[in-house]
């Protein structure tokens, strides 16, 4: 796949950042605290707004993004990301499926995609560039929550994907605080992708700041 367009998204793909609106801060509030603090990958999540509401914060993200050198991938909404350009789309067990939408991206754009199991992941494999794989721990910024995993879940899933020769990049998500980091590596992700911890900090970027030294830390 070409992905000579795409600000070095692997290297990235460490530490995502997915949007989420509070009292306090809105979409595009939420993205720049963090590419502020140094994150280099957002996500654009907005599952109740409506598909204009999606693609108008999706131009602005995206501006924001290519400010900063960063990946810029959007949930869900994959005639959006095609539309806007965007470096690609994640995709959750209920959205399209990530064989249809590479038919209609092709491999021009990054596509991920969620996953609770292995079993998940043998399913979407060979259409995605990476998974999303949680939760774990309880989180209250997502509905419908899957069985959380804990850390000998993620050594269980990595464990079979790469005894199998699954090599694709997993990232790990769902209620993630900074003294998680250095677990969740050592379990086997090659990343973690936050919201609230950094958004319920007193100083959004000051602890964004923290995460990112603390993943640079243990990818030494």
């Amino acid at each position: 796949m070409d992905y000579s367009d795409i600000p070095s998204w692997r290297n990235n793909f460490s530490f995502q950042f997915i949007t989420h609106q509070t009292e306090k801060y809105n979409y595009l509030q939420s993205a720049q605290l963090a590419l502020e603090g140094g994150c280099k990958w957002i996500q654009l999540r907005m599952k109740d707004a409506s598909t204009e509401e999606v693609e108008a914060m999706a131009l602005q993200i995206k501006s924001l993004c290519k400010k900063y050198d960063a990946t810029f991938i959007i949930d869900d909404h994959v005639e959006i990301c095609k539309k806007t350009e965007a470096d690609g789309v994640h995709l959750g067990k209920n959205d399209m499926s990530p064989a249809e939408a590479r038919k209609i991206l092709g491999s021009q754009f990054i596509i991920g995609g969620t996953c609770n199991t292995y079993e998940d992941i043998l399913i979407i494999k060979d259409s995605v560039d990476y998974i999303g794989c949680g939760p774990f721990r309880f989180t209250t910024t997502k509905k419908n929550l899957a069985p959380v995993l804990g850390l000998n879940g993620y050594r269980d899933i990595v464990w079979n994907c790469r005894s199998n020769g699954i090599n694709l990049p997993i990232v790990a998500i769902g209620g993630i605080t900074v003294d998680d980091i250095t677990d969740i590596f050592n379990a086997g992700a090659n990343g973690i992708a936050l919201s609230g911890t950094i958004l319920n900090a007193g100083n959004p970027k000051a602890e964004t700041e923290r995460i990112v030294g603390t993943i640079n830390h243990n990818r030494k």
